[in-house]
């Protein structure tokens, strides 16, 4: 059986990896190696931090929210609790936007779920 040294598949494969490296400095960027080894990290934090991302977002939109609460005297739970009894169900990003820019209609949320939470709920 003759010997097969990979030619065009192996061109290929390297070129794909080398087209991910690109921009990398040094040999990162050059040797096969190295590159490839740089790629692969890359990727898996890439893949991580997608999800981390998530997490992150969310618990920045619960800060706000807990601030703009707080300064209207509810806390973040209490809050939430009320929204809910009321049947309002806006997400924690729309939450979070409301607090920052438009301040009036987050007052008025807030004043829902105070009187929501002050009457005990029927279930």
């Amino acid at each position: 059986m003759p010997r097969v040294k990979g030619g065009f598949t192996l061109r290929r494969r390297r070129k794909r990896l080398f087209k991910l490296a690109k921009g990398y400095r040094g040999v990162r960027g050059r040797l096969y190696r190295i590159a490839r080894e740089t790629v692969d990290r890359a990727l898996n934090y890439a893949y991580r931090d997608r999800r981390v991302k998530k997490r992150e977002f969310r618990q920045l939109w619960i800060a706000r929210i807990s601030a703009g609460a707080r300064s209207l005297d509810i806390n973040y739970s209490q809050f939430i609790l009320g929204l809910k009894r009321a049947n309002i169900m806006l997400d924690r990003k729309s939450l979070s936007e409301l607090a920052i820019n438009d301040f009036n209609a987050f007052t008025e949320l807030v004043k829902i779920a105070k009187a929501k939470v002050q009457t005990p709920s029927a279930a």
